[in-house]
């Protein structure tokens, strides 16, 4: 992580631009979400709720954030309402909240998971994003609001991947950490970071996760965010979180600390064997920020080689540049090593970022 210090080199601004986070509780009014196993009156709409208000008051508190909820009460506001306020609202990062289910099954799926949106060939992500999506057939006129979007059509999900392409890579980022804190500080299994196809991720146009929290399915997991102690973890964890997500993305800073840089040298293998991809090239991704950041060592934790891109306002930094993806691999341990533990590989062809998969398959 880059923190501020004196040596960074900023692009003089006039004003400190608010950053906007649009909190989504899930469901609401007539729609109550997942039921659980029924032992409770509480319902996934009230506890998608509760943490979403707990996490706004937390969030509201720091400073030069503003915090926006699609919904503060037991109302139903709709796909497409929520999906225009959020853009109308002109938000830097998008959170809906949600509690899992596992239909037809004796309740033995639990652990928290964050989805990005994306295709998934996956049987439960693809019955996820059709739980999720179907609250449309709620309404009267859901044909013509949603142009003939059907969620259990597997054509109507293709439609929806390419609006959010441009901003995959953040919501990917603000995903990981959500789940990292779910496993580190909630201490609940980890499931993952999912790709599957959700109409609201698609209508949003900036970073945008869906956050299932658990399983209402499961007795222990319903017992734990029924509790007053459960919504607390949740809430803190997502908190750690969208704090460190802002961080990164914003002039918001929360250390005056310097970077502190190990001059200790670090050993990396070098004996794997090469795999040239002819036509590709590959980086390590270390971060991504609306700051303009000095390409220098001292900036980044004594790594050189690192390299700047701007796409839609957000700059991306890279280390290393070879073709060689064995040699790739071996620059980002190092860049682990050093500190960037969430850095990953990507792939370039004629200088445009392509999917990493399809040029190693």
């Amino acid at each position: 992580m880059v923190v501020a210090n004196e040596n960074v080199e900023e692009e003089p601004t006039k004003k400190r631009k608010e950053f906007v986070v649009m909190i989504d509780p899930g469901h609401g009014g007539r729609d109550t979400g997942t039921p659980g196993t029924k032992r409770y009156k509480t319902t996934e709409k009230d506890i998608a709720l509760d943490v979403s208000l707990a996490l706004g008051k937390k969030l509201a508190k720091i400073p030069n954030v503003k915090v926006i909820y699609t919904r503060t009460k037991d109302t139903y506001p709709t796909l497409s309402q929520r999906a225009v306020l959020t853009n109308r609202k002109k938000a830097d990062l998008f959170i809906s909240i949600h509690c899992n289910a596992q239909p037809g099954k004796k309740g033995t799926a639990y652990g928290s998971e964050t989805f990005v949106l994306g295709l998934s060939k996956n049987k439960a992500n693809l019955e996820v994003a059709k739980r999720e999506n179907s609250v449309i057939f709620l309404e009267d006129n859901y044909e013509e609001v949603y142009e003939g979007f059907n969620p259990n059509s597997p054509e109507s999900l293709i439609s929806l991947i390419i609006l959010q392409e441009e901003y995959l890579d953040q919501s990917i980022e603000i995903a990981s950490y959500i789940q990292k804190e779910f496993k580190v500080t909630a201490k609940r299994k980890d499931r993952g970071v999912k790709q599957a196809g959700f109409w609201v991720l698609s209508k949003t146009y900036m970073p945008s996760v869906l956050v299932e929290l658990g399983f209402l399915t499961h007795k222990k997991e319903e017992d734990f965010l029924n509790s007053k102690k459960g919504k607390k973890i949740m809430t803190q964890s997502l908190y750690n979180a969208v704090k460190k997500y802002i961080e990164l993305h914003s002039k918001t800073s929360f250390t005056d600390d310097p970077v502190v840089i190990d001059d200790e040298p670090i050993v990396v293998e070098e004996d794997a064997p090469s795999r040239v991809i002819k036509g590709v090239t590959f980086k390590v991704q270390l971060s991504a920020s609306s700051k303009k950041i000095a390409t220098k060592s001292y900036n980044f934790k004594g790594l050189d080689d690192i390299s700047r891109e701007k796409s839609g306002g957000i700059y991306r930094y890279f280390y290393g540049k070879t073709s060689d993806y064995e040699a790739i691999k071996r620059m980002k341990a190092f860049a682990k090593k050093k500190g960037y533990k969430d850095c990953y590989v990507v792939a370039f062809k004629k200088g445009k970022k392509v999917p990493l998969r399809d040029v190693l398959n």
